[in-house]
């Protein structure tokens, strides 16, 4: 199953249709066709990078970028260490969160969308429901109540949606970390609100060296938060080090494509895609779906599971750019800082990346043996 092969229809609020299919974007109303590779040059988003870019140039760009003509339009920092990627993904979700949830809501991932279905900009929230309740058919969890996850853990928790959705669902109790200290805060605030304070908490963690002792938690949960750890291994060991005996674990993550028996790396172009990504994310280097398998493997983790999910993933991220467009979110973005900016600069290029098959939306769920 691939990409290429998914078509859908967003329609907005103002009542123009955006169709993607194959990797063109096709706005109906003015009739014009934009490639998704070339959706950086639109003349609203030239005049965004005039506006944003033409205020502050910082360190160089690649040599041979992909894209050809839109290789200036993020600066590009090589060499970044452990604790500076740590600094960075804390900054950016300190600056950018806020702007999230006023457009998008609590829940900071992709959402779950039926195949070739037309997908309003309202629908967007319940689609990201759809993502939490889908992994957990997934991965097997029950809803029987002498056998639902009494403990769970939120790995890169964002603002909390996932863990206030799951106490609530499971009667748990759940624990949130993350690296940013607005996240935190504005997650315990939520969770207060709602009534969850007694059962659901949150703290400024690393999630290689996470606070908690080991077999604690018979639900560890980690949401689109796996592409941020610079060490892989160490990552999913921390996963299996928390979890109780029995315990599931779910990771939903990006990964690019699994490599053929042939290849002992990415090429060279699709390389250059990742890295332009990486750089205004704050990501380390990719892995494959394969490899995160191997990986539990290696732990004598038992029932694992990997699908590739990118085909119901695909309205999410022309959605995103979509609300980027409208007063509430230009202004939104102007307030917000220069790493928000960049990361909304580099959106087509994750269109693209699906596009070609090179970037993956991976579910990974396995469990620990019981004894």
């Amino acid at each position: 199953m691939t990409t290429a092969a998914t078509s859908f229809t967003i329609t907005t609020p103002a009542a123009t249709a955006i169709s993607y299919n194959r990797g063109i974007l096709f706005n109906q109303s003015s009739r014009s066709h934009l490639r998704s590779h070339h959706y950086l040059r639109t003349s609203t988003h030239r005049k965004l990078e005039h506006l944003f870019v033409g205020r502050r140039r910082e360190g160089k760009t690649r040599a041979g970028s992909v894209g050809g003509e839109s290789a200036g339009v993020v600066e590009m920092m090589e060499g970044r260490t452990t604790e500076e990627l740590k600094k960075g993904i804390a900054e950016l979700y300190d600056e950018s969160s806020g702007v999230w949830e006023d457009i998008w809501g609590e829940h900071m991932h992709h959402g779950y969308y039926p195949q070739d279905g037309v997908v309003s900009l309202d629908d967007h929230r319940d689609a990201q429901i759809r993502m939490i309740e889908e992994a957990l058919r997934f991965a097997g969890v029950s809803d029987d109540p002498n056998k639902r996850p009494r403990s769970i853990v939120d790995v890169g928790c964002g603002i909390g949606g996932s863990s206030r959705y799951l106490a609530k669902k499971y009667g748990a109790s759940c624990q949130g970390i993350t690296l940013s200290p607005v996240q935190a805060q504005r997650a315990q605030a939520l969770a207060d609100a709602q009534g969850l304070a007694d059962r659901v908490r949150f703290q400024v963690a690393d999630a290689l060296a996470q606070p908690f002792p080991d077999g604690k938690f018979d639900l560890v949960w980690s949401m689109e938060s796996g592409e941020h750890m610079p060490d892989k291994k160490k990552f999913v060991s921390e996963l299996d080090r928390v979890a109780a005996p029995g315990a599931t674990i779910i990771i939903v993550t990006w990964c690019h494509r699994d490599l053929s028996p042939s290849e002992e790396t990415l090429r060279p172009e699709e390389k250059r895609l990742l890295d332009k990504i990486c750089d205004s994310y704050y990501l380390p280097d990719w892995c494959s779906t394969t490899d995160y398998v191997k990986l539990l493997q290696s732990l004598s983790l038992q029932d694992i599971k990997s699908a590739d999910w990118s085909q119901y993933v695909a309205p999410f991220w022309p959605a995103v750019i979509q609300s980027v467009f409208t007063w509430k979110g230009l202004t939104s973005l102007l307030r917000s800082g220069w790493k928000t900016i960049r990361g909304a600069l580099v959106m087509p290029l994750m269109i693209e990346g699906y596009k070609k098959d090179l970037i993956k939306f991976a579910v990974i769920t396995c469990r620990k043996p019981a004894s």
